[in-house]
């Protein structure tokens, strides 16, 4: 039987911590609205203490928002407890974030303390978030580079002070598959009353490897994950949402995991993420970029043709996305030309399909990607006779093609 997995939403606090996306108020509650209607289970709505502006985002969502968790960041500090309480007081379910680095390197660097003081400090912030909220979730900071034993402490602590949620973040991106997974079945089988708690993964992706370690956490016994819509935070970012939710449905017999998210909401969040920021995503993107479901390769193109499962996993469709998959280029075969153009309106067979794809093949040594307007200008000049097809000019709008339509069909919003 699958095991149900949450899908903690922390686009608008780690998210936005990244340079060049930050957000107004308002764009934060139009965001946190889409980010309901992709069905997350909680939404990380912001770090009260950092500014008027972020406290004012956590309360307005807290406000509006009912149906998911809201939660907010605190450190281990009375002050920014105080703020978060007050931010999620409107909350129908309001969730107060705490954390302080467990591990010795930021101990002693970051925080100058010891030990003791750590696990003192972190009892008494949930000790007094448990005041002002039922929920409340506790984070160890650079959880993976801790000391395994110091860290059991910490959490068993927290977990009798009235934690209800541990998050054991691999903050800096460190671990590894493997590694993460032994992480969580070895704490979860050491703490008392481990069962009684939901525990948390939270991975970034300075190897590039925050969605495996995700996934290793959860086989690992993580019930929650933390991560953002197309990736995005601190450094090289976090878990991308989109591709840990794909991963379980796709490959549902490895990933025996379910998820509470509407994955045709998956695109249009990636969209309205990159038109609040203006910060695009990389085109070969997994679930969301501009190429994760368009192909050029001749071999490729023609198995699309003939059944879509011959290259792709999964349907654009499913996602949200636009579908549109060939992309006309140099790599491109005849029959992948001679649909585009039966798509324009356009018939063209035998030794004239032969002179138009030559044509485009040309054009496309030099340009690299094919437009509409290219394939109906070559038509025109290959029926006309015309031998100068270096006089073909891209940005021509023949009658019936639409100025500036992008060659896949597949924009991005930004």
């Amino acid at each position: 039987m699958a095991e149900h997995v949450r899908i903690f939403d922390t686009t608008l606090r780690d998210g936005e911590q990244a340079p060049g996306f930050s957000l107004r108020v308002s764009e934060k509650l139009r965001l946190a609205r889409q980010l309901d209607a992709l069905g997350v289970d909680l939404i990380e709505a912001g770090f009260p203490i950092a500014s008027p502006a972020d406290a004012e985002a956590v309360y307005r969502i807290s406000q509006e928002i009912r149906r998911p968790v809201i939660a907010c960041l605190a450190r281990c500090h009375r002050a920014d407890l105080e703020k978060a309480a007050e931010a999620i007081k409107p909350a129908d379910k309001g969730r107060i974030h705490t954390f302080i680095a467990t591990s010795d390197l930021h101990l002693k660097a970051k925080l100058r303390m010891s030990r003791e003081q750590c696990l003192e400090a972190a009892v008494e912030a949930v000790r007094f978030s448990r005041h002002h909220t039922f929920d409340v979730q506790f984070s160890a900071e650079d959880a993976t580079r801790s000391d395994l034993d110091f860290l059991c402490r910490v959490v068993e602590a927290v977990v009798k002070a009235g934690a209800s949620t541990i998050n054991l973040p691999d903050t800096v991106g460190y671990a590894t598959p493997d590694e993460i997974r032994e992480f969580f079945t070895t704490i979860r089988s050491r703490v008392p009353n481990s069962d009684k708690v939901i525990f948390s993964t939270h991975c970034h992706d300075d190897l590039g490897l925050a969605v495996a370690n995700s996934i290793a956490a959860v086989q690992g016994g993580a019930q929650q994950v933390e991560c953002t819509i197309n990736g995005i935070g601190e450094r090289a970012g976090n878990a991308s949402l989109e591709e840990i939710v794909m991963a379980f449905k796709v490959r549902q017999e490895r990933l025996p995991f379910t998820t509470n998210i509407n994955i045709r909401e998956l695109y249009p969040s990636s969209d309205l993420l990159t038109r609040l920021t203006g910060q695009g995503v990389q085109v070969n993107k997994a679930i969301v970029g501009r190429n994760a479901f368009a192909h050029e390769a001749g071999i490729h193109q023609d198995g699309m043709m003939k059944d879509r499962r011959t290259y792709e996993i999964m349907r654009a469709e499913d996602v949200g996305a636009p579908w549109n998959p060939l992309v006309l280029g140099k790599h491109s075969g005849r029959h992948a030309v001679q649909r585009r153009c039966s798509e324009l309106g356009l018939t063209v067979e035998g030794g004239e399909l032969i002179e138009v794809y030559r044509a485009l093949m040309a054009i496309a040594d030099d340009r690299k990607v094919i437009s509409d307007n290219d394939v109906v200008a070559v038509v025109s000049s290959v029926r006309t006779g015309s031998t100068r097809l270096d006089h073909v000019d891209p940005f021509d709008t023949p009658s019936g093609v639409a100025a500036g339509h992008h060659p896949t069909g597949y924009g991005h919003g930004v």
